[in-house]
């Protein structure tokens, strides 16, 4: 088929590159205007371009889609099927209704769970056991079409927000790529989305991620995580911020925020319920350290305290 393909960062990049590699005609890919970005504010390509170029495919970059003239170029690419991953843009309707199978969507997280703009950090953050791949016929609302295939994938227990991505990105890749087979084969009936188990994954902020001490010990571990690599969680010590990276819990328990062990294997700092043995920790500036290196630098007594949080 002819598959136009709009998708911005590295989730979107694996679904390209599989479509590609699946044979399947790509006339138009999409991606937003290059960024800059990093402490030179270097503009920079998004993942999805650099795989675009690679393979000498057409390339549009609007940054929007409201009018004729934007559009243009997708109209004339004459898809069978728009294909959208993590684009980072609204797709109008008059976008919606272009191709001639519509625009499917590769969604991070099992439909209607995690509907949103952080399905797998949300998943991580509430303790989920399982998420998975949906893909969905696109309307006009958020994540609402109908469901046109779903893999699950367990979330392992020391899963971060960064390597359940790799994993779902290679998932959706798989499952996009199948998806479009059968699509192709007209074996592919839509699903309307369950009315009961709808959740939503608001955008991640940054003011969510000072850790909160007088909550319990697991619901700090799993934000830890699920905030990993960014924005990253973190604490504030003697006015000093410090993320943290790496954190389990242990049963010890004293007056939130209260350091009631310091040493290699960890900083154990009191919480709401049990404490979190801080194992992986970096100050302002400086790199991700395991606790003994950070200490080495960085003294952290027995008996000091980690600030709560204001607000």
């Amino acid at each position: 088929m002819r598959v136009a393909f709009a998708g911005t960062p590295e989730f979107a990049a694996r679904a390209l590159a599989a479509i590609i590699r699946a044979g399947h005609a790509v006339p138009l890919v999409l991606t937003q205007p290059d960024r800059h970005s990093g402490r030179g504010m270097k503009l920079t390509w998004s993942a999805v371009k650099e795989v675009a170029l690679a393979h000498g495919l057409r390339l549009h970059q609007p940054a929007g889609l409201k009018t004729d003239v934007a559009r243009a170029p997708l109209a004339a690419a004459a898809a069978d099927v728009l294909v959208v991953a993590a684009y980072g843009l609204i797709l109008p309707q008059a976008v919606l209704d272009l191709p001639r199978f519509g625009c499917i969507n590769i969604h991070a997280s099992l439909l209607p769970r995690w509907r949103g703009a952080a399905p797998i950090q949300r998943a991580i953050e509430a303790g989920d056991r399982e998420t998975g791949i949906t893909i969905m016929q696109m309307d006009a609302g958020l994540d609402t079409g109908p469901m046109l295939l779903k893999r699950a994938l367990a979330i392992d227990p020391g899963d971060s927000a960064g390597t359940l991505h790799d994993k779902l990105a290679t998932l959706g890749a798989e499952s996009i790529v199948a998806a479009l087979a059968r699509l192709e084969a007209g074996d592919l009936p839509p699903t309307a989305q369950p009315e009961h188990g709808t959740t939503y994954a608001a955008k991640l902020d940054k003011a969510e991620a000072e850790l909160d001490l007088r909550f319990a010990a697991q619901a700090l571990e799993r934000k830890i995580r699920a905030f990993d690599p960014f924005p990253g969680a973190f604490l504030r010590y003697s006015e000093a911020m410090v993320k943290i990276w790496r954190a389990g819990v242990v049963p010890a328990g004293g007056a939130p925020g209260e350091v009631l062990a310091s040493g290699p294997s960890g900083i154990v700092v009191a919480c709401g319920d049990r404490s979190l043995c801080l194992q992986q920790l970096q100050r302002a500036g400086g790199k991700r350290l395991s606790a003994r290196d950070f200490l080495a630098g960085f003294a952290v007594p027995v008996g000091s305290r980690f600030e709560l949080r204001h607000g």
